[in-house]
């Protein structure tokens, strides 16, 4: 696995009328449960609105558990957000397919605000909760 992803500053553009995209602090508690256990619990989740995609937490690295999660050897590019990095399971396969993904250093002022955030697949986890209160 490289160190950094690749640089692809180039390609990046912000959000416009034709790509919207909005983050807002989160109200509620977000609880991420993987293997019958806890990997994320927080009370300062953002949640990002995207066209196209349904709407995303993206909890604190404070609130992750992250002797739960490993780094894959994984990058892509978002050109509204920037470099992309993964990660999955400590405990599984090393081929097994990524549960959360990171924009250390998002690239665009649209997507600063999540910069160190992890983001969970939920297809790919126990459950994702947001319970009021």
């Amino acid at each position: 696995m490289s160190a950094s992803p690749p640089s692809h500053a180039r390609g990046l553009r912000e959000p416009g009328p034709d790509r919207p995209m909005a983050i807002q602090q989160n109200p509620h508690r977000v609880i991420v449960r993987a293997d019958g256990q806890v990997v994320a619990d927080s009370r300062s989740a953002l949640t990002l609105t995207e066209a196209g995609h349904g709407d995303v937490f993206y909890i604190p690295r404070a609130d992750v558990a992250m002797q739960r999660i490993v780094p894959v050897a994984r990058w892509s590019f978002c050109p509204y957000k920037g470099d992309c990095s993964y990660f999955g399971l400590a405990q599984a396969d090393t081929d097994a397919a990524p549960v959360a993904w990171c924009y250390e250093s998002p690239g665009t002022k649209a997507a600063a605000p999540i910069a160190g955030h992890i983001a969970f697949y939920r297809d790919r986890v126990e459950s994702i909760e947001e319970l009021a209160g």
